[in-house]
């Protein structure tokens, strides 16, 4: 079955005449005369007076997703994907406090996921800073120093990252 595209003029038997102003995947959006506008199914029983043969322009989930998808890397704090290394999956991390208080339990891959978010958005603010325009160089590069110090300081947690280019990397010794 070949597609009508926008603008085919049809005659439903209920309906009337009509032309198709919209096709989804599985619909046509047809603006009848007497009607207004209905939407009918693909297959629906209906007669083409003039058919338009035009590429329709049917946008699938996956087009949807992967447009979304996108858009939240560019906009929000995560910019990738960070696989915790295998050992640690289905982990837990538990925090035993002095005194005969409960101990906390946390699974890693929450834990993990925060250490993540905290990466990624000292990241943003690393990106921030250097693309300033209201902060001299020498602003800019006391400012680098203390993000390069909070990544040093985070390094403890390197041991959770599967892969080494997402781990924290502090001051290099000289």
């Amino acid at each position: 079955m070949k597609l009508l595209g926008i603008g085919s003029r049809i005659n439903h038997p209920d309906y009337g005449k009509g032309v198709v102003t919209n096709v989804s995947s599985r619909h046509y959006w047809v603006t009848f005369l007497e009607n207004g506008l209905e939407t009918i199914d693909l297959d629906s029983d209906f007669d083409v007076i003039e058919g338009v043969e035009d590429d329709v322009d049917t946008v699938s989930f996956f087009d949807v997703e992967s447009s979304l998808v996108k858009i939240l890397e560019k906009w929000s704090d995560t910019h990738e994907k960070v696989a915790l290394a295998d050992k640690w999956k289905g982990g837990t991390l538990i925090l035993e406090p002095e005194g005969g208080l409960s101990p906390k339990e946390i699974p890693i891959d929450t834990f993990f996921h925060k250490i993540v978010m905290v990466r990624d958005r000292i990241r943003v603010m690393e990106q921030k800073i250097n693309s300033s325009k209201n902060l001299d160089d020498q602003e800019k590069i006391d400012l680098q120093q203390y993000i390069t110090r909070i990544y040093g300081s985070l390094t403890s947690f390197n041991v959770l990252f599967k892969n080494k280019s997402d781990q924290f990397i502090g001051e290099r010794s000289k």
